[in-house]
């Protein structure tokens, strides 16, 4: 069974959305997310936008990643966008680490529509970039 961590900074959106995606894409992978500074609660906006396409991650809750270092993993995917944000580094046993990253939704500014619109674009990016990499694990 392939073992994934996503990491972020907060672990509260991108992180969140690319667990649900992974998860709803294929059962048979475990998949965990985790931050360096979790925050107090997934992003309510987050939780909204992929409800609209049909996951569920509202029972989720931000992870620490220090309670998964001392476990093994095939992958560990950092979501951060490095313009924005340091990712973080993960010193545990990993067989392959990557980056894809995206733009923080949180940042948004404007409208609760504008807003809205920029979570459905990087949700949408975040499920066209997920499915593309499992299709090589």
């Amino acid at each position: 069974m392939t073992r994934i961590l996503i990491l972020c900074t907060g672990n509260s959106c991108r992180s969140q959305m690319a667990e649900g995606f992974l998860k709803s894409f294929d059962k048979q992978l475990t998949v965990e997310s985790a931050g360096t500074e979790p925050a107090a609660q997934v992003n309510p906006t987050a939780v909204k936008v992929m409800a609209e396409v049909g996951i569920d991650i509202s029972k989720n809750k931000p992870k620490l990643v220090d309670q998964f270092i001392g476990q093994e993993w095939d992958y560990v995917i950092t979501v951060c966008d490095n313009a924005k944000e340091t990712c973080p580094a993960f010193l545990g046993k990993v067989k392959h680490r990557l980056h894809i990253g995206f733009e923080d939704p949180a940042e948004a500014k404007g409208t609760p529509e504008e807003v809205m619109a920029v979570f459905r674009k990087v949700r949408d990016e975040i499920k066209d970039r997920f499915s593309e990499f499992t299709k090589t694990i």
